[in-house]
């Protein structure tokens, strides 16, 4: 009888603790650190336009990408639309977007490599950042 109490006792120990572990990636990320990822508008005076491209669903979320344009180069990117379904989808967008940001800022093109990790996003993310450049006519 005092093996069975015993055994009891530390099985439901045991779930206790797992039950209340938390892991690294149960903590919500939230948009806000995607937003600060992106390039504030440097020198957008007059001028400087502002072109969407096109919503690109892909297997993790949709993506879409919006540049700011002066004197015929790239001033700002924003992500208003990134995949942000699970924890998981906005840890990979808030490790993602900021390179493919300051990617797309110094190439001044779609020409940018994918980030590891991020294949999805980064392929919507390059697909819709083509749209913006083609309706900005810069290619």
């Amino acid at each position: 009888m005092r093996r069975i109490t015993l055994w009891l006792l530390s099985t439901v120990a045991a779930l206790v603790l797992l039950f209340s572990y938390r892991t690294s990636t149960g903590a919500s990320i939230t948009p806000e650190v995607v937003a600060v990822g992106t390039a504030p508008a440097t020198s957008a005076g007059s001028g400087a336009e502002t072109y969407t491209g096109d919503v690109v669903q892909t297997q993790q979320g949709d993506v879409q990408v919006s540049i700011t344009v002066a004197d015929g180069k790239i001033t700002a990117v924003t992500v208003p639309v990134y995949p942000s379904g699970s924890s998981r989808h906005e840890e990979i967008s808030a490790r993602s977007i900021p390179v493919l940001v300051q990617e797309t800022l110094d190439a001044q093109s779609a020409d940018i490599d994918s980030v590891s990790g991020a294949t999805f996003t980064s392929g919507g993310y390059k697909e819709s950042l083509q749209s913006a450049l083609d309706a900005a006519q810069l290619s």
